[in-house]
């Protein structure tokens, strides 16, 4: 009898070429998208120079993506993934498209720009939920956090190639040639998408006949209540929205705090070093793929991000000693959101994948306007004049963060920063976060990838067989 050789496992990245085709197509979206949003506040400034057209550019921006998150993964969930991901990006490309027609025929005013955001940020709300519930149907299941990670680093990447590609066109060609880039990129984006083909890429059953069919707010909202009927799913995510809340209040406070002890070349610098960090975290997670333990090693994570971004911020200074804390909090911020999408695409069935991604981008995106909104007043109420005159919390705070001018947000990083610890330790020593991969069972189990030939069928038959007989 003839030995069958076995058959190799396969290695880190043997699969992932369909990924790295639509991978490429949004990452040049996400540059050609981050340009024109550049261009958009420099058109909104310029029409009257008041900071507040461009914080309503920005609620124009997120707003659409926190209120229609839900809807949209519910529709996500009852279409193929891949016309999900052709939808959103058609959306971005018709919007985009309207503006340049408007410039080139004269028509262009920069009161349209409002509108126009606000329909890129509902094309964006449906492009997450549809985005990351197709990558288990791109790679296998030890890939995910590779996976995730290559998306959260194009993200941060575009975050620091896209206003500088912006500025530059703005300069020498205007508004017109950014949006034919922009154009461009949405065109790369939907062949990209086009090209590929998803195994396993289903849409939801059609109702039976007669039968009533569902309301798409009321499956909107199942998203929600999928994650709390589960408690470990609740409990991380849960953890994940305080943490959340606190590191969106610590970075809203970075800005102020730079300028106000320094210059905007000092912003710049720190500014790329966070989407540096983003790059890097995506780069390391893409080579390592991700602790074991993802409970735990997202929880120790959250320890080091606060550590270094909120508390490390704190007690720095100086351009170099900020740029190192939030570089370093960049880069952990990636690995931690890479690590809770992961556990979403493998606990969650590919079913409901939509409906709980959209849930967890209304989760994430509402603490944007309460921590933002609350950081301000708080700094120029509150913390500020009471380190200025060692009152109040400066009691205490006031011989470890002196009183010159900052050291008011200086103790906002630091008491966000405890928070965030606490909210980590709460999650360590919580079961049903630290273990949800052992407590919570894989959603469907990894599906054996055909062999190419006879021999590895025979072989990976007989393989099978023999695992059979061992569990009789």
């Amino acid at each position: 009898m003839t030995a069958t050789p076995p058959v190799e496992p396969p290695g880190r990245f043997t699969g992932m070429g369909p990924l790295m085709l639509v991978w490429s197509g949004q990452a040049v979206s996400l540059v050609g998208s981050a340009a024109v949003r550049f261009a958009f506040v420099v058109d909104v400034w310029s029409a009257g120079e008041r900071a507040s057209a461009v914080t309503v550019l920005a609620l124009c921006a997120v707003l659409p993506q926190a209120v229609l998150s839900p809807i949209a993964g519910a529709i996500v969930d009852r279409m193929r993934k891949r016309s999900a991901m052709q939808l959103a990006d058609a959306g971005g490309f018709l919007v985009v498209g309207c503006l340049a027609l408007l410039h080139y025929l004269g028509q262009l005013q920069s009161w349209q720009i409002y509108p126009a955001t606000v329909l890129l940020g509902a094309c964006a709300a449906f492009q997450l939920p549809a985005l990351a519930s197709a990558v288990p149907l791109f790679v296998r299941k030890d890939q995910l956090g590779r996976a995730n990670g290559l998306l959260a680093g194009a993200k941060s990447a575009a975050g620091i190639c896209g206003p500088a590609l912006g500025g530059v066109l703005l300069a020498f060609c205007g508004i017109g040639p950014t949006l034919l880039i922009d154009l461009a990129s949405y065109a790369f984006a939907l062949v990209g998408v086009r090209l590929v083909r998803l195994t396993g890429d289903r849409p939801a059953p059609k109702p039976e006949p007669g039968a009533p069919r569902r309301r798409i707010t009321a499956e909107a909202v199942e998203g929600l209540r999928y994650l709390f009927r589960m408690p470990s799913l609740r409990d991380l995510i849960v953890n994940f929205c305080v943490v959340n809340l606190v590191m969106v209040f610590g970075f809203a406070l970075i800005q102020p705090m730079v300028l106000l002890r320094a210059d905007s070349a000092a912003l710049a610098a720190v500014n790329s070093a966070i989407g540096a960090g983003g790059v890097a975290g995506g780069v390391l997670m893409a080579a390592w793929g991700g602790p074991r333990n993802r409970g735990r090693g997202m929880m120790l994570g959250i320890v080091g991000m606060c550590l270094s971004a909120l508390v490390g911020m704190a007690f720095a200074d100086g351009v170099v000693a900020w740029c190192i804390a939030v570089l370093i909090g960049a880069l952990l911020t990636t690995v931690v959101n890479s690590q809770m999408h992961a556990i979403v695409q493998t606990k969650v069935p590919q079913e409901w994948q939509g409906r709980v991604f959209g849930a967890v981008m209304f989760l994430g995106y509402i603490s944007v306007p309460l921590a933002t909104g609350l950081a301000g007043p708080l700094a120029d109420h509150v913390f500020e004049p009471q380190a200025a005159h060692g009152s109040g919390l400066y009691t205490v705070l006031g011989p470890l963060l002196g009183d010159r001018p900052g050291s008011g947000m200086a103790g906002m990083f630091l008491l966000a920063g405890l928070a965030g610890i606490g909210v980590a330790a709460w999650g360590l020593a919580s079961r049903s976060i630290r273990d949800i991969d052992v407590l919570l069972a894989d959603a469907e189990p990894e599906p054996t990838p055909e062999p190419d030939d006879d021999g590895c069928r025979e072989a990976a038959a007989s393989q099978e067989g023999d695992r059979h007989e061992v569990r009789a």
